[in-house]
């Protein structure tokens, strides 16, 4: 799959199929997240794959009742670790590791798209409430919720900012 492609085709799924997720599938979710660049390869990320019915119903409560949460069959919790990115001080525990995330977060909705999978980056929720769910230690913070599943429809492209608005090159 070229890549460019995949970033233009990959699309947020609010809907998914009753339809579990193979656990090869799971391992190269896994893989994309562990090989994304980090700040100084801390890699200051942790994730939680979850498969309770029970917990993803939690989570949707601590999301303001999204409901798609518990409705994918494989909902991931990412979460910044301060423990590991204290090296670097207040911008290593406030911005690098929150970084670190999500170039995780987006390896894995990318090659969940390359699996026949969709995702859905969520960042509203309570996050103290998520932090008492899943039991997580003190150095941990939730920081986005991505449900992953089967998509049970596609939406169409949004719109996107002209090459203009988005970027401005200086020479």
């Amino acid at each position: 799959m070229e890549i460019l492609k995949a970033v233009k085709e990959r699309r947020s799924i609010r809907n998914f199929q009753k339809k579990e997720i193979p656990e090869d599938a799971v391992d190269k979710l896994i893989e994309a997240i562990i090989w994304a660049p980090s700040a100084g390869n801390l890699q200051s990320r942790k994730f939680y794959f979850v498969k309770s019915a029970e917990l993803k119903q939690q989570l949707v409560s601590a999301a303001f009742g999204q409901n798609f949460i518990a409705e994918a069959p494989l909902t991931v919790v990412a979460c910044t670790d301060s423990k590991i990115s204290k090296r670097y001080g207040d911008r290593g525990t406030h911005l690098y590791s929150i970084q670190d995330a999500s170039a995780s977060i987006m390896n894995l909705m990318l090659v969940a798209h390359e699996l026949g999978l969709g995702t859905v980056w969520v960042g509203a929720f309570d996050e103290w409430r998520v932090f008492e769910i899943l039991q997580m230690p003190d150095n941990l913070r939730p920081v986005a919720i991505i449900p992953v599943g089967y998509p049970a429809k596609i939406p169409s492209a949004p719109r996107r900012v002209s090459k203009n608005e988005a970027v401005k090159i200086r020479y």
